[in-house]
């Protein structure tokens, strides 16, 4: 069954920067699509950035290249979110998560298709 396990989250300065990984096992990054999503209290979970299993890009919540960055080790079977000048609103539990590729279907990153989920990293941005 696979897993996936998030880190780098923790408390940071308003203008700070954290780097969230995301490992898993027990599947290939070649064969699915990874997803970070966060969820801030009070409020609905909501798509971060997308990566493909061929390493297309899909940004949800501002354009690339920005503030955030996805990214990804293939051999190390890990997904990196690079948060840059990171804003008080920033401040959200982080879910990675994962979608095997179906092929002859439409591709998706939406949270309602995704297969397999973190048990999220907590990011705050406070000073």
């Amino acid at each position: 069954q696979p897993q996936l396990v998030e880190s780098g989250g923790g408390l940071v300065q308003p203008e700070g920067s954290l780097r969230l990984s995301c490992a898993a096992s027990g599947l290939s990054l070649d064969y699915y699509t990874i997803g970070w999503f966060r969820q801030a209290p009070g409020k609905e979970r909501e798509g971060v950035s997308c990566i493909s299993s061929r390493g297309d890009v899909t940004s949800y919540i501002e354009p690339l290249p920005d503030r955030f960055a996805i990214s990804r080790e293939v051999a190390k079977n890990t997904v990196y979110l690079q948060m840059n000048r990171l804003k008080p609103e920033d401040t959200a539990v982080y879910y990675c998560s994962a979608r095997r590729v179906r092929p002859g279907t439409v591709w998706s990153c939406d949270e309602y298709d995704m297969d397999w989920w973190g048990k999220g990293t907590l990011v705050t941005v406070s000073s």
